[in-house]
């Protein structure tokens, strides 16, 4: 880790040109350095919480004019002396204030190193810390929501609740082991059976949340798939209302994956512009095709076009039977149905299909609608929790199996000693979601991934 009692500084708002910055100091001499800086008011004597404006001196010159915030420690992000200058956005002011920091004694913060610190001072438990990273990241109003409950404790609260539970039988067998001679029992077994059968079930639940909270936090792959000059490309432009994929009457012209992001109602969407479904001896081509089936395997959902314009009855009902061997749920849409026959038309309305028109951008908002119904989103309760995490779907897994071989130790009347490693290992892993249980290793590399700044 790095040097937890440097005063460091770093940007915290994007860089580039722009109206406001705001360079951030955290350290015990924070306040002093900035104080050095700064012409107005003496920040060592401010109060915390305040604002104060004043001005930047480069030597005899005046750098910039900017507000000073002071948040004294433990009343600050980091539980330090805390200062943040807001300054004009010049790449040249934001520079030349950096480089004045350092030569008073500041260095610059590595990445996430003032959300390591908030940890390493108890601001927060380490899953906390990481879902500041995941609020940062949040693109769209579940992801928020799900990273707002974590950053509050929600997910923190219901990992401690597991290893409080798990403590008290811990501490009784261990008791037990310190009276093996006695053959005294201070933790019923079949209470301990039935406390961890009880915490395998929240845990298998958020072990299975992680599917759908991967998908809130990365967005919703819906793969846009059909015959070519469907009208794939076409209905891809329309939803994202640019012209993101190539449209031709040529058929063939997407040959690869063209991805996009769309949000609805507050979830994301990825649409995947696929290649168009149909045998062919053009080396390329195949490829896009053999991705198309690939991706139409992985999808969520797959949004299948039919050319209503070009597609006779007969071939129709070959597609659409074709779909539903698939295993992937499906929205049918006939395209082109502003120029289309009206038994092609049925065809396609009395297997649930939604007509359009892609190119006039007719009736998009029943797509999105019927979208909205096509995906299974009846997981997402608003107060749930859902894991987002890769490292925590990890450890809790491996959580789970060490309960599971206290089931099976239980079962098997295992000796106390045994019994009471895998209750340890159990409370090891979960102690390494909050950060209760931890390596400098571990807290590098998930601090490492942050800002600069954060």
């Amino acid at each position: 880790m790095n040097a937890i009692h440097d005063t460091i500084v770093a940007l915290s708002t994007p860089s580039g040109v722009g109206a406001i910055a705001v360079i951030r100091l955290s350290g015990k001499e924070a306040i002093t350095i900035a104080n050095d800086l700064f012409e107005g008011k003496d920040l060592t004597q401010a109060a915390t919480h305040t604002l104060h404006f004043g001005s930047i001196k480069q030597g005899e010159e005046v750098l910039d004019e900017v507000v000073a915030s002071i948040f004294k420690g433990p009343r600050s992000y980091t539980k330090e002396n805390v200062v943040e200058l807001s300054c004009h956005a010049s790449p040249y002011i934001i520079e030349q204030l950096l480089q004045l920091t350092i030569t008073k004694g500041a260095r610059m913060a590595m990445p996430g190193e003032f959300t390591q610190r908030a940890f390493l001072n108890g601001r927060f438990d380490l899953a906390q810390a990481e879902a500041v990273a995941d609020l940062i990241a949040a693109e769209n109003k579940a992801a928020h929501g799900n990273a707002i409950r974590q950053m509050r404790g929600g997910f923190s609260g219901e990992i401690k609740e597991f290893r409080e539970k798990l403590i008290h039988f811990a501490s009784m067998i261990e008791l037990e082991l310190d009276f093996s001679e006695e053959d005294v029992e201070f933790a019923s077994r079949d209470e301990l059976r039935t406390l961890v059968n009880q915490l395998m079930v929240p845990i298998n639940g958020l072990i299975r949340s992680f599917e759908l909270g991967n998908v809130i936090k990365n967005g919703i792959p819906i793969v846009i798939a059909g015959k070519p000059n469907a009208g794939k490309s076409t209905l891809l432009n329309a939803l994202l209302n640019e012209e993101r994929a190539i449209v031709s009457n040529i058929a063939g012209t997407t040959r690869d994956v063209i991805e996009d992001v769309m949000n609805i109602d507050g979830i994301t969407f990825r649409f995947i512009d696929t290649a168009g479904l149909r045998d062919t001896d053009d080396e390329i081509e195949a490829i896009g095709v053999s991705r198309t089936k690939e991706q139409m395997q992985k999808a969520s959902v797959i949004l299948y076009l039919i050319d209503l314009e070009r597609a006779d009855l007969e071939e129709t009902q070959q597609e659409i039977a074709g779909l539903k061997s698939e295993d992937t749920p499906y929205l049918l849409i006939g395209n082109k149905a502003d120029i289309a026959s009206e038994d092609i038309k049925n065809e396609v309305a009395n297997n649930d299909g939604l007509l359009i028109s892609a190119k006039k951008k007719t009736d998009l908002e029943g797509l999105n609608q019927q979208l909205m119904k096509v995906v299974d989103l009846e997981g997402l309760n608003a107060e749930a929790t859902f894991v987002t995490n890769s490292r925590h779907v990890s450890v809790l897994k491996s959580t789970n199996e060490a309960l599971q071989r206290v089931i099976n130790g239980i079962n098997s009347q295992i000796t106390n000693d045994f019994l009471a490693m895998d209750i340890r290992q159990a409370l090891h892993h979960l102690g390494e979601i909050t950060g209760e249980i931890t390596t400098d290793d571990l807290l590098d590399n998930i601090f490492s991934k942050f800002c600069i700044g954060k």
